[in-house]
């Protein structure tokens, strides 16, 4: 399909570079073909207009894509339902609040990536970071044993605290 694309827009690509940008592209066509015509606009700039394989890397590396195709507000997502949240779970309104998008953007073009690429599951209380996801952005996983969280401040969950107290009034 790249190849096809690369034809279509006149641009020279090895099959490396083929390779690396399917590797990153979601297994999604759309972001596929954006992925090649910003990176056939690196080769234009950096190199004779051939996508080689540097180029690629290059490219994904100045776009902010790691090597699992997750760009700059996927690591943010699972960076915080980890840190603000203890890895989850977390509602998805109260996690597409925290990150500034609207639940539907979320849950339609986030989410299933993450999920299909084991950085995260959907349970019935809500969204949990996987070990992947703390191992990928080099974050110390939840001990065996806990259930990675729910609170940024453990000291809410303790008898006594502000949390158990009631209404005062």
């Amino acid at each position: 399909m790249l190849q096809r694309s690369a034809d279509i827009l006149e641009v020279s690509v090895e099959p490396e570079a083929v390779r690396l940008l399917a590797h990153s592209a979601r297994g999604t066509p759309r972001v596929a073909n954006r992925l090649l015509r910003r990176v056939r606009d690196f080769a234009q700039i950096l190199g004779d207009g051939t996508i080689t394989a540097a180029i690629v890397e290059e490219s994904l590396t100045r776009l902010q894509i790691d090597r699992y195709g997750l760009e700059r507000h996927d690591r943010r997502i699972l960076n915080t339902i980890i840190t603000n949240y203890g890895g989850g779970p977390v509602g998805a309104e109260t996690l597409a609040i925290s990150i500034g998008e609207a639940i539907d953007t979320l849950e339609d073009f986030y989410e299933p990536y993450l999920i299909q690429s084991g950085f995260l599951q959907r349970t019935p209380r809500g969204r949990v970071c996987t070990p992947l996801a703390y191992t990928h952005l080099g974050l110390p996983a939840p001990q065996p044993g806990t259930n990675g969280g729910g609170t940024r401040d453990p000291q809410l969950r303790q008898p006594g605290s502000h949390e158990d107290q009631g209404f005062l009034f």
